[in-house]
């Protein structure tokens, strides 16, 4: 039985790196997902064989985890994925806390010890840290950095309170007191670090939460001595730095300024823009794209507030059909979570060879008859090129501006997430499409079709 367990480990890790491996493109992401959630199941099937236990409260929680699990998969709108991700990373971080407790025994060792204090420290700070992140993204909590005066100093007497307690229990681990102080503050230090992190930010903090999950179950495979746990933990963590490096590099930051800069504090910038605004109606942007060979989408968070993917979609194949080539741009930090956009095209079967990223875009623009910004705005705001007093100045950005003609769909003049002035707005060739993105692009649609 003990070589089986191992050798189904195996199985389980060459799972979850193939994979990973998977997740790397669109058009495999589903199969890696289905991997991977295979490996998972080999994994805990192995690790309860190895214990020998009453499969009683198992099953019951199986039954009722999985019934939330496929509840929340078909309840929860598109809309509402980057607040989903964000209790996800905290439900892992919060069960690493409880794996790493429950690991503490009067035998344990010295490294064991260790490993519990980081499981609970890494798992109680992504828990609430995550809640703080659903609330900001659910707007349930203002998406505003929330600041103070001393700060850092609080910060800073919580880690060392923290390290302290964590050294105390680690030389006593009989007096149990140090341990209750280091999940309390751990749990403190969750809310103090996400707090100061503007909602414009919160791409980059999902990944880091997601790697804080990871690193918290590894330290907790270390704590219960299960190797698939650390390896899992492992990979979840790596993965997450890397997601997290890449989202800091697409808004050119450091990842301290985005966790200590408290970006988006101060009032919405005001700088002076020369132009005007120039609306125009659908019926005239349809005579515009009636004529256009090349045509660019950009999309942003507005089109998952609208649930436009579809009627998006509609369009695109009903510019194809007048002979228009029709390209998707995707900002890296675009909406608010990493690959927020691609999955709301995937979901209405968008080809996955029509989204371009960044990189991929930019060098067609100038090629482009008409670029549709369909409610994006910090990502494309040329301002990052432009104004070198703006906040997102040096921040890459989709040169929609570039095109000979952009739409750009907004409910209102209202700034972005980021708070800041977008001269695209401006524009000679501008043109603002006012409303609702769903309703806007129908219309559209609808011209077409008459």
């Amino acid at each position: 039985m003990e070589s089986f367990i191992q050798y189904a480990y195996v199985a389980a890790a060459v799972l979850f790196i193939f994979g990973l491996k998977q997740l790397g493109s669109p058009a495999t992401a589903r199969r890696g997902n289905l991997i991977s959630s295979s490996g998972m199941l080999v994994a805990v099937v192995a690790a309860l064989l190895s214990q020998g236990i009453d499969y009683t409260w198992i099953l019951i929680g199986f039954a009722i985890g999985g019934a939330i699990g496929a509840a929340a998969a078909r309840l929860v709108q598109m809309t509402s994925m980057p607040e989903m991700v964000a209790l996800f990373n905290g439900f892992g971080g919060m069960a690493s806390l409880l794996v790493g407790t429950a690991a503490l025994s009067p035998a344990a060792g010295t490294f064991t010890l260790v490993t519990i204090v980081l499981s609970i420290l890494i798992g109680g700070l992504t828990f609430t840290g995550s809640l703080v992140a659903y609330g900001k993204l659910s707007e349930k909590i203002t998406s505003a950095p929330i600041l103070f005066g001393a700060q850092q100093m609080v910060n800073g007497a919580i880690i060392a309170a923290i390290l302290v307690s964590a050294v105390l229990f680690c030389i006593n681990p009989d007096n149990t007191v140090w341990l209750v102080l280091v999940v309390a503050l751990s749990l403190i230090f969750g809310v103090m670090a996400v707090i100061p992190i503007g909602g414009a930010d919160m791409p980059v903090v999902i990944s880091l939460l997601n790697s804080y999950s990871g690193l918290a179950a590894c330290a907790a495979g270390f704590a219960v001595d299960n190797n698939i746990l650390i390896v899992a933990g492992s990979l979840v963590g790596s993965a997450g730095i890397i997601l997290t490096q890449i989202m800091c590099k697409a808004m050119n930051r450091s990842l301290s300024n985005v966790l200590f800069s408290g970006f988006g504090s101060g009032k919405t910038e005001t700088t002076e823009v020369d132009g005007e605004i120039k609306p125009i109606s659908v019926e005239d942007a349809f005579y515009v794209l009636e004529a256009a060979s090349t045509v660019a989408i950009i999309p942003g968070y507005g089109m998952a507030v609208a649930q436009a993917q579809h009627v998006v979609k509609e369009l695109t194949e009903l510019l194809e059909g007048n002979g228009a080539e029709v390209n998707f741009g995707i900002h890296p930090v675009a909406g608010r979570m990493p690959g927020h956009m691609n999955v709301l095209l995937a979901e209405a079967d968008v080809p996955y060879d029509q989204l371009l990223e960044m990189d991929d875009i930019n060098p067609r623009m100038e090629t482009v008859d008409v670029a549709i910004v369909i409610g994006a705005n910090d990502v494309v705001n040329p301002a990052a090129r432009e104004i070198e007093s703006s906040p997102i100045y040096g921040m890459p950005v989709i040169n929609v501006d570039s095109a000979r003609t952009v739409f750009v769909l907004k409910r209102s003049m209202a700034s972005g997430f980021a708070g800041i002035e977008n001269p695209l707005f401006y524009k000679d060739n501008t043109r603002m499409l006012f409303g609702d993105a769903k309703e806007s692009i129908g219309g559209l649609v609808r011209e077409f079709g008459s």
